[in-house]
């Protein structure tokens, strides 16, 4: 999922347990605020692939299955999850179960809502995560207007079968992610209403009509008949809608807000003394980067592939850390040391080295053979997220090493962003952070760089890596998978379609009035784990 934050990075080796986040001891009940930035799309677990909506679905929808702190897999709507060929899934689910609309939840509330996601006529983001399915490429196919998968068949109210167009051993971890939620058949009588006031299956629901007050706030009350693993701790959790993480620490250090969760790097240093120890930081499954899309002029061919490897061998990402971002660990790749099956080192880690002599050679090697079109090189980031400083940093690292002119192009929003990002209309590289969906190094490969992956900005399209990831998910087990999954890193390493820069961690903190303030697996703040202090 993209991140709209800033994100500092520590030591990431493996994932670690949840932080004390204050310690236990607080109390049930109350009212708790906390940041958030406006959501780039309708609340709809299928359009929704960023972290200001993506937060809010994943508390009001739960689907199959959840994560624990270690990642692993806990059953919530899932009875059971079985295959003997890894190619059909059968999947039946609890009995008893409502929305909070008082609608039952069935097999067919989760095939109609995999259908709708899916199909090319409805447009959602989050219409690449079914693309294992059988008929995926007919319903998601450009124009089209089917909109039925073939491998999904009801069997009764409790149970429903899943055939995949090829085996895929990977298949069962995903469906933690919110796009695999169901949806009451209400919802399909008018999407975009109900994209405003969403009804699920949660710790938390909507507060009534209203409660998304669009660039202000978003209201969250606690289910009561919610009675999976994590039941909320409060009665109410309100998302305060900011234009800066600036501002919001303001508002945390005076106690006018909650829950922080990136305190922003111009406050790094400060942040001890500011909140009396009322802050920690954690690693987590994510990465960051900048990604060059190549429809832009200069970036692309042999020419394009030359200047990413000059740009990314310009970076003193330990001075980036050291000075900027205050903690971390350089990245290596484009996935994270945070899921499982990541190896210990890659065999062309030179590209994403600090060399400055060969990045000049390089970046004469590409003008040699296609002169850059002209212009600064620029790096667009969201001005809500907190991202100015380390922008400036590695714009002014590339400007010094490669003598251009590189400089940060600022849009007000993460909204705005997105919005040219995913129109395919951006005339600049772009900030890119990424948390985990599911625990899977195919999450970050087939998402951001599949050919049709839903967040490709760069518009990467390579069949061989493409070719790796299906070998990957047809594997006999996740060590085979896994080892497909490095061999199609390793094409990225070197073609460099976005330039890695650290593995983070998330820093963040709270105020006064709350405790047991915990990160996820994944890095998101474990809302429904809060309680009043």
């Amino acid at each position: 999922m993209l991140g709209g934050l800033a994100l500092s990075g520590a030591a990431a080796v493996a994932l670690s347990a949840c932080g004390n986040g204050g310690g236990g001891g607080g109390g049930e009940g109350g009212a708790v605020t906390a940041f958030s930035v406006e959501p780039e799309n309708p609340l709809i677990p299928t359009a929704t692939s960023e972290q200001g909506g993506g937060r809010v679905v994943s508390l009001v929808f739960m689907g199959l299955i959840s994560y624990d702190d270690e990642s692993s897999p806990v059953n919530e709507l899932a009875e059971s999850i079985e295959s003997d060929d890894n190619t059909t899934w059968t999947i039946k689910i609890k009995e008893g179960k409502q929305f909070t609309n008082g609608e039952d939840i069935t097999a067919q509330s989760f095939v109609d809502a995999w259908n709708y996601g899916a199909a090319a006529k409805n447009a959602h983001t989050g219409s690449y995560f079914f693309e294992p399915i059988k008929g995926y490429d007919v319903v998601s196919a450009e124009g089209s207007e089917e909109d039925q998968m073939e491998g999904l068949r009801v069997i009764d109210d409790t149970t429903f079968e899943v055939e995949l167009a090829e085996g895929d051993v990977t298949f069962p971890v995903r469906l933690g992610y919110a796009a695999y939620a169901p949806l009451p058949a209400s919802a399909f009588d008018d999407m975009e209403a109900f994209g405003e006031n969403p009804v699920g299956w949660g710790p938390f629901k909507m507060d009534g009509d209203g409660a998304w007050a669009h660039n202000e706030e978003i209201r969250l009350v606690k289910n009561e008949d919610y009675d999976g693993s994590q039941p909320a701790q409060v009665d109410a959790l309100t998302f305060k809608l900011y234009q800066s993480a600036e501002s919001a620490y303001s508002d945390l250090i005076s106690d006018n807000l909650d829950i922080l969760d990136q305190i922003p790097p111009s406050s790094m240093d400060v942040r001890e003394d500011d909140l009396s120890g009322r802050t920690d930081q954690q690693d987590y499954a994510g990465n960051y980067s900048f990604a060059i899309p190549y429809y832009l002029d200069g970036w692309s061919g042999e020419a394009g592939k030359l200047r990413r490897q000059a740009i990314s061998m310009s970076i003193n990402r330990q001075e980036l850390i050291d000075q900027v971002i205050k903690q971390g660990v350089p990245a290596k790749d484009l996935t994270s040391p945070a899921v499982e099956g990541f190896p210990g080192s890659f065999s062309n880690e030179e590209y994403v080295q600090f060399d400055p002599e060969k990045a000049k050679e390089l970046w004469q090697e590409a003008e040699d053979m296609e002169p850059y079109p002209g212009g600064p090189f620029e790096l667009a980031y969201n001005a809500d997220g907190g991202h100015q400083e380390w922008v400036d940093a590695v714009c002014n690292m590339i400007k010094n090493t490669l003598d251009i002119e590189a400089q940060g192009k600022s849009y007000a929003t993460f909204k705005e962003l997105r919005t040219e990002a995913n129109a395919g209309e951006l005339t600049s590289a772009i900030r890119s952070g990424w948390m985990a969906d599911y625990p899977s190094m195919s999450n970050f490969l087939g998402s951001n760089f599949a050919s049709n992956g839903s967040s490709n900005d760069t518009h990467y399209d390579n069949e061989k890596f493409d070719a790796l990831l299906a070998e990957g998910r047809g594997a006999d087990d996740l060590d085979a998978a896994n080892q497909k999954f490095i061999e199609a890193d390793e094409i990225l390493i070197e073609e460099l379609p976005s330039i890695p820069l650290y593995y983070p961690a998330r820093t963040w903190g709270w105020s006064s009035n709350v405790s047991d303030v915990n990160l996820t697996w994944n890095g998101e703040i474990n809302y429904a784990q809060v309680t009043q202090a």
